[in-house]
């Protein structure tokens, strides 16, 4: 990997994503309850340390795990002071554009502009179990999801949304009124989840940032997933340069956790992640379905010592290719094992990847 592989003269960011719980798990020894808020506080408190660049959280809807990211990522920039806080991703099928566009520029100036929002279409095989708390949807879900999207940018540009009368409290009469407060350096960071060529090249037209996940549609080309995802990268690339946004943003997320010795190997093991419907200790690519219903193909997991997690992502031409790398920690497990995941690919795996960018 080097600094110009990733499209632009600066070296990657090293960052990491997390699911945060609402409340406390059962404990699971001396000082290791799982989840709850003031866990994933703890956790950011502890990766700004350590030094990442940047957190991202999970969003979720009638779970357990956090629905309300904005709240929790200004709380938690009262608690940090340098580490940028980001969603990956607020699920724009259950987004209300001014309520959103508020709430973003408000989240950005308690966190002293350190706000990184990542957005998408959000998924769900079954979108009646939505309908009562978010409301029907009334046409395409695609359609939907765009619309809510351009709304969402109009209005983070500073779109006159009416004229004031006299009922608008302290504004002349006839003063062109905006969504408040206008903070346009959102606009600037806000970044689209995309998996497909297609919604990663409108990411660039409309100059977005690109975030890719570890798992990308089946095309049934029987393509690997990184050569799909690449497509996908190569797109976005192509479109911001087309639509006059430079090389554009791209951040990749990858599930490696390094161990130190045989007994933690063993232990983690059991952290794979459960939503791939595999067997625990199945770490390859795989196809599988993804929460939406859809064929997916999943990236593999590198479960190993810290000098073949970095010559993993040394090989990953789409990690060469990004500016951002995102460790992917496992989900739904005590926040120590979290913990510990990030301590040693902070400690022993991002110096590998930061000294081959020199």
């Amino acid at each position: 990997m080097s600094a110009s592989a990733s499209g632009g003269a600066e070296a990657p960011r090293f960052g990491f994503v997390t699911q945060v719980e609402h409340t406390p798990g059962p404990s699971t020894g001396p000082g290791a309850a799982s989840g709850g808020l003031a866990d994933g506080i703890a956790l950011f408190v502890a990766a700004e340390e350590l030094g990442y660049d940047v957190g991202y959280v999970r969003v979720r809807h009638l779970q357990d795990a956090l629905s309300s990211p904005l709240l929790f990522l200004a709380a938690l920039g009262q608690h940090t002071r340098r580490i940028q806080l980001g969603t990956a991703v607020i699920p724009l099928r259950f987004e209300n554009p001014g309520r959103l566009a508020e709430d973003l520029a408000t989240a950005d100036l308690l966190t002293g502009g350190r706000l990184r929002p990542g957005v998408s279409s959000g998924h769900s095989a079954h979108d009646a179990s939505y309908a009562r708390a978010f409301g029907a949807l009334r046409d395409e879900r695609s359609d939907h999801v765009d619309r809510v999207l351009n709304d969402l940018l109009a209005l983070l540009e500073g779109e006159i949304v009416a004229g004031a009368d006299s009922h608008i409290e302290g504004v002349d009469r006839g003063s062109p009124l905006r969504v408040q407060p206008q903070v346009p350096a959102v606009r600037t960071r806000l970044a689209y989840g995309a998996a497909s060529p297609h919604r990663a090249a409108l990411a660039g037209q409309l100059g977005l940032g690109l975030q890719l996940a570890t798992m990308t549609p089946d095309d049934g080309s029987g393509r690997s997933f990184e050569q799909l995802q690449l497509e996908a990268l190569t797109a976005y690339r192509e479109a911001s340069r087309s639509a006059g946004f430079g090389e554009g943003h791209v951040m990749v997320s990858r599930q490696m956790i390094p161990v130190e010795d045989e007994s933690e190997l063993e232990h983690h093991v059991s952290l794979l992640p459960r939503e791939r419907t595999a067997d625990p200790a199945v770490s390859g690519e795989h196809l599988s379905t993804e929460i939406g219903g859809r064929p997916a193909v999943f990236s593999r997991i590198v479960l190993d010592d810290p000098a073949t997690v970095a010559q993993a992502l040394f090989a990953d031409v789409v990690v060469q290719a990004a500016d951002e790398i995102v460790l992917v920690l496992p989900f739904g497990v005590p926040v120590a094992d979290q913990l510990r995941v990030l301590q040693t690919f902070g400690r022993h795996v991002v110096p590998r990847l930061r000294a081959a960018t020199v």
